[in-house]
């Protein structure tokens, strides 16, 4: 499921712009900034310096096993 997998980048203050979350639906070999970070938000010079500040990490997760367990504990 696509919904089950992202890629999420935390990106800190950088210059005078705010420090911003960024998620996407993405293959693992393709989770880093400049895959993750639309629009980016800084001029091109800048995009190295900024991408390497930013924490990005695969994230995998089971909706199914989620519901099964919402379902026990409500039950």
């Amino acid at each position: 499921n696509s919904e089950d997998v992202r890629c999420k980048c935390i990106c800190p203050p950088y210059k005078d712009h705010s420090g911003q979350i960024y998620n996407k639906n993405v293959s693992q070999k393709d989770c880093d900034c400049l895959h993750v970070v639309e629009p980016m938000p800084v001029p091109g010079p800048d995009v190295e310096a900024y991408c390497l500040r930013c924490e990005c990490k695969y994230e995998e997760r089971s909706s199914v096993t989620i519901k099964v367990n919402n379902v026990i504990l409500l039950a």
